[in-house]
């Protein structure tokens, strides 16, 4: 099992050639792209050939509609890591370019996937587009794969709570602060990472020490409260943690904060992941530091009720 990247016009990897191939941004690895995946891995199981997923880096919209491009649900690493972690032999990473933009249909068919990869079969979503302005659709897709003697799998879309999953379903809830949706979105609780940096230290003048975190690269979940489990040094911890401004202490900055709970070392410049499981209030002005500190602890006990056995 391997990650490669890939630049145009460059030698394609050997152990990517002449397989089954499924393509696509795949931010967030949500159940839909799971399904993909999963269907990519059996079908070049029985065939005895490898099993591809195709991505690229950066994702096109980010040269293509930069102004409209916001953070992403997972890094790159991430991704390529779940990507095999669902059932794929090989991750191959297109490096985007505006030449690789700039191919057509046809042109990043035959040049691509026929001539280079030398796809034995595709596995695409029910909206699968590519190429250039996206003239790729649905019935090119097929027309091309008949005359290339290329088999062609479409899978429908994934539905959980009635609706179809998608990326973009999957910001929507998130910054509306919905991570249990999320987690049930995705399979697993949506995660962020950066480094500890330093904050006021206000949490400890109030019994709970909080680690301000710093450099994280991708979409961060709406303000508000809430019950994490947070990990460091390869420990998880029970956590709460807060995201948005301090109103209580006339300050409107967004920060994201977290207090590990039963946790008594130093975390700064330390690396700290952050997995959220529920939601439990909202970002609010307290009228003394007193009743914020009161707030603090009902919400550690309420997360330690949430997180449960964990704790």
């Amino acid at each position: 099992m391997s990650i490669f990247s890939y630049s145009h016009n460059a030698a394609m990897p050997a152990p990517c050639v002449g397989g089954v191939v499924t393509i696509g941004n795949f931010d967030g690895v949500h159940l839909g792209h799971q399904a993909l995946l999963a269907e990519t891995g059996r079908q070049a199981q029985a065939l005895a050939i490898p099993s591809v997923a195709v991505t690229f880096d950066p994702p096109p919209s980010r040269l293509l509609r930069p102004e409209l491009a916001g953070p992403l649900l997972l890094t790159l690493d991430d991704r390529a890591a779940l990507l095999q972690q669902h059932g794929v032999d090989h991750v191959l990473i297109l490096q985007t370019s505006l030449a690789l933009l700039q191919l057509g249909a046809r042109e990043f068919f035959e040049k691509i996937l026929r001539d280079q990869l030398r796809v034995r079969s595709l596995v695409e979503g029910f909206n699968f587009g590519f190429g250039k302005n996206r003239e790729g659709t649905i019935d090119v897709l097929k027309g091309l794969c008949a005359e290339q003697n290329v088999a062609l799998t479409l899978l429908p879309p994934r539905e959980v709570l009635d609706a179809p999953v998608s990326s973009s379903r999957v910001r929507t809830e998130l910054l509306a602060g919905r991570v249990e949706v999320v987690a049930a979105l995705l399979g697993r609780e949506y995660r962020i990472s950066g480094i500890v940096g330093t904050g006021q230290k206000r949490g400890a003048t109030l019994g709970f020490p909080t680690a301000n975190l710093s450099a994280i690269a991708t979409l961060i979940p709406g303000n508000g409260v809430y019950a994490v489990r947070a990990t460091t040094d390869g420990k998880t911890w029970p956590a709460v943690a807060n995201i948005g401004p301090n109103p209580t202490f006339g300050e409107n900055s967004r920060k994201v904060e977290a207090h590990l709970i039963g946790f008594g070392g130093d975390l700064y410049g330390k690396y700290l992941s952050v997995e959220f499981v529920k939601k439990i209030r909202e970002t609010k002005k307290f009228g003394s530091v007193h009743e914020l500190a009161v707030q603090i602890g009902e919400d550690v006990r309420n997360a330690r009720t949430v997180l449960g056995a964990f704790v």
